[in-house]
C-alpha cells in the first residue's frame, strides 16, 4: 500500500511542476497531507523512526490550514525533490528485500 501512496504523491507532486489552477494546489496539499500521515504511520508501526520523522514534517509542509508561503520558484523544488525522493525510496525498498 506504500507503494500506491508514494507513486501517486508523486505524480501529484510532478503535475504541481506544470501551470495548474489554484484548486488543484489546494487539493494536492488535502491529498499529500492525508498520504504522508499514513506513510508516517506505516512507518512508526514498523520501527522506522527516521522515516516516520521525514513523514511527519512532510505532512506539516504540506497541509493547507496554516499556509507556509515559499513561493511558486521555491515551491516546484520542494515538490521536485520530495517526488523525486518517493520514488527512489520505493526503488531503494525493491532492492533491499532482493
Amino acid at each position: 500500500m506504500d507503494k500506491i501512496i508514494k507513486i501517486g504523491l508523486s505524480i501529484l507532486l510532478l503535475i504541481c511542476l506544470t501551470d495548474m489552477p489554484y484548486g488543484y494546489f489546494q487539493l494536492v496539499r488535502f491529498i499529500s497531507l492525508i498520504g504522508f500521515a499514513i506513510l508516517a504511520y506505516q512507518a512508526k508501526q514498523q520501527g522506522k523512526q527516521r522515516e516516520a520523522i521525514i513523514f511527519g514534517v512532510l505532512a506539516l509542509l504540506f497541509q493547507p490550514f496554516l499556509k507556509i508561503s515559499l513561493g511558486r520558484i521555491l515551491w516546484n523544488i520542494v515538490d521536485a525533490i520530495t517526488a523525486i525522493w518517493l520514488l527512489l525510496s520505493i526503488f531503494r525498498k525493491s532492492n533491499n528485500n532482493k
